[in-house]
């Protein structure tokens, strides 16, 4: 009986011991800060220029990245081991020293840059910091007749730049990925019978999200609706949304009947 009262007494006071004792913290390398290159990042302070066109690249001031060509978002970046982390994208570096920097871009070309002198930092292409955002169309309004079935109709499409930034990521020539900001559209489109509305409604490109892949929509515009024909079914638009400067893009038709109800088709 005395062993058993000793051995319940031993488990309680390790049971009390252990309780007063803060838990020992994990060894994970995960967690552990990466380390950044000061001394590197220090070096990379400046404007650099393409080592055989002499053309302006980017500037880098304390963190950040400008770009020569106004248009692109600057980026945060910095050096980690063998590389420079420049917003999302990471490149190896091959070569750097205080007026040279070389790296493999996206592609695996290498790419040789220069540092300008910093004499000649004042030039046009490193003025501005802020980008240029790109106003993809201007205010477009569009109208005409038309008859069917002795009756005559009336139809208009206007086009209207928002401030609602869309990002898309473009490269320099030299393969960097790069951010450039474009404004997107708002579209309206109307259809009268004489005086009578038969339909009015404003279009953003979140209208087409059942038909057109969200990673493509979220780098494009509303670019435009045209008024294609009229039929027994109604009258039919077409809408194409984009990405900006490039050749990508969805057309969907929208289809207005008689009685004013919209629906939607895919036609490539």
């Amino acid at each position: 009986m005395m062993t058993r009262i000793c051995s319940v007494i031993a488990i309680l006071i390790l049971m009390l011991a252990s309780c007063g004792q803060p838990d020992k913290p994990k060894n994970s390398a995960a967690g552990n800060p990466v380390q950044e290159n000061t001394a590197a990042k220090s070096m990379m302070q400046g404007a650099w220029l393409d080592s055989e066109t002499e053309e302006s690249v980017f500037r880098v001031e304390g963190d950040t990245v400008f770009f020569a060509d106004g248009t692109s978002l600057p980026a945060y970046f910095r050096v980690v081991g063998d590389s420079i982390e420049l917003g999302v994208n990471t490149y190896h570096i091959t070569k750097q020293t205080e007026h040279n920097f070389w790296f493999e871009n996206h592609a695996g070309d290498e790419v040789r840059l220069v540092k300008r002198d910093s004499t000649n930092l004042d030039q046009p292409d490193f003025v501005s910091q802020e980008p240029q955002v790109i106003t993809a169309t201007e205010v477009v309004n569009l109208d005409s007749v038309v008859m069917y079935g002795g009756q005559r109709y009336h139809w208009y499409v206007t086009v209207n730049p928002t401030r609602y930034k869309v990002v898309r990521t473009t490269y320099t020539p030299e393969g960097v990925a790069v951010e450039n900001v474009y404004y997107d559209n708002i579209i309206h489109v109307s259809v009268f019978k004489g005086a009578q509305k038969i339909y009015g409604h404003d279009f953003n490109k979140q209208a087409y999200s059942s038909d057109v892949p969200e990673d493509f929509l979220a780098q494009s515009i509303l670019g435009n609706i045209r008024f294609s024909h009229v039929d027994s079914e109604g009258f039919h638009f077409n809408a194409t949304v984009c990405i900006p400067d490039g050749a990508q893009c969805y057309m969907v038709e929208n289809l207005i009947d008689f009685n004013g109800q919209m629906s939607m088709k895919l036609i490539e």
